[in-house]
């Protein structure tokens, strides 16, 4: 299965501005930006965050609130503040051997940097590559890492894998067969999130959100800093 992958992914692979660096920085980067996000939404937003901060120090630099504008558009804002504050840890001390000593970075992603821009191999275990893993009970090791990440992405999808475009259908025990849909999270359009997200762009217009809920659960993220009641960006 591993070489049968391995060509597909020579051939279909998706060319991504991530995967032509190994810089730990620009990885740990777009794999914070990646959590929850639309590979094509993270391309525009990766290239103009490096462009405008090329180094961990450039970042580490930046104030929260610039942080935050250019997170915008991406959502979970949250992100934004833990990789700034990954950064400024790195900065400081330099890189950790055990990434998950970072703020924010949880097993994956660790994986993820060790794998592809440190080259420990450690296979990273995303929902898509954990789909393949779990329908085809092939044995890939980290070279197949990408290759496992755009099979899932775009052939081997959640409910109805097109299987008739899968290069390992001839091998794959679940070939054919349909799949229960996971639980999807909530719509956006009216729900908290948004009024969450309302909130923060009138704070960072410079305007006072009428939101009092909303802005408060900002507050507690670290995301709007509240002097004397009033909203206002960190620093």
């Amino acid at each position: 299965m591993k070489e049968t992958l391995l060509a597909w992914f020579e051939e279909r692979g998706r060319d991504l501005p991530w995967r032509r660096t190994r810089d730990p920085y620009a990885i740990l980067v777009s794999e914070v930006m990646l959590q929850q996000t639309q590979a094509s939404r993270v391309v525009p937003h990766y290239l103009g965050w490096l462009e405008r901060w090329p180094t961990v120090e450039a970042h580490a630099e930046a104030s929260s609130a610039d942080v935050i504008r250019a997170w915008l558009g991406l959502g979970y804002n949250r992100r934004a503040l833990n990789l700034h504050r990954a950064a400024r840890e790195i900065a400081a001390n330099g890189w950790p051997d055990d990434l998950t000593d970072l703020p924010g970075i949880g097993p994956y992603t660790a994986d993820a940097v060790a794998c592809f821009a440190l080259g420990r191999p450690v296979l990273p275990v995303d929902v898509n590559v954990r789909r393949v893993l779990e329908r085809t009970g092939g044995d890939f090791d980290h070279a197949c890492a990408q290759a496992l990440m755009d099979l899932g992405a775009t052939t081997c999808i959640a409910r109805i894998p097109r299987c008739g475009e899968c290069p390992l259908a001839g091998e794959c025990p679940s070939r054919g067969r349909r799949f229960e849909p996971l639980r999807k999270q909530g719509r956006f359009e009216g729900s908290f999130r948004q009024r969450r997200a309302d909130a923060l762009r009138i704070v960072l217009d410079g305007r006072s959100p009428g939101d009092a809920e909303a802005v408060a659960a900002l507050a507690r993220d670290g995301l709007v800093r509240l002097e004397n009641g009033v909203a206002m960006l960190p620093n």
